[in-house]
């Protein structure tokens, strides 16, 4: 194929799918638990959560190692794994103690990943540290059965996916990032 053909293809990586996937799924997990659209619960992001969040995380992070990107592979593996035990757990059957200590445990990965990413660009970092304080927001309304807390930690996530999204399209459309570059050859979406 002629490279001059996709203006996108040179920034395209697994990095710039994993950010896609997990914005996306952190959008429809953070809009379900606002309660903001009428019929719209937590429940009903399970399937995006599973497929999308799980498997395409997962196997993403696993590109992600083949090509060398330690960093990548263990937070896309890692999230895959979570999202994807999410997906198929949430239902009926899961207490609030059981889902908040979830949440709680998936905020430690989460913190990880936000220590990890200090050197990665103020929107991987913020994604990974918003998405931390939603799963905290979210852990502690299960425990204490806060729908108000729950709708808060529902917010910070949304924004969470949409600081991932932003980011994996900047580098695929060559947008500013936050650095004022444009993302593109030799600047990636995230710094």
């Amino acid at each position: 194929m002629d490279k001059d053909v996709s203006a996108g293809s040179a920034t395209a990586s697994p990095q710039t799918l994993g950010h896609l996937a997990l914005g996306l799924t952190l959008l429809a997990f953070g809009v379900a638990n606002t309660g903001v659209i009428d019929g719209v619960s937590a429940a009903h992001a399970a399937a995006i959560a599973t497929w999308l969040g799980g498997v395409a995380l997962f196997v993403t992070g696993i590109l992600a190692f083949r090509a060398g990107d330690g960093g990548s592979g263990t937070a896309f593996a890692g999230l895959g794994a979570f999202w994807f035990t999410w997906g198929i757990a949430s239902g009926p059957d899961l207490t609030a103690e059981a889902a908040g200590l979830f949440f709680l445990l998936w905020a430690l990965l989460s913190l990880t990943l936000t220590a990890a990413s200090a050197g990665a660009g103020v929107v991987t970092q913020g994604v990974y540290g918003l998405f931390t304080v939603a799963l905290v927001l979210l852990g502690v309304a299960a425990f204490a059965e806060s729908g108000g807390l729950a709708k808060a930690g529902g917010w910070i996530a949304a924004a969470a996916g949409l600081g991932a999204w932003y980011g994996a399209t900047a580098a695929l459309a060559h947008w500013p990032t936050l650095s004022g570059r444009a993302a593109g050859r030799g600047v990636t979406a995230i710094g």
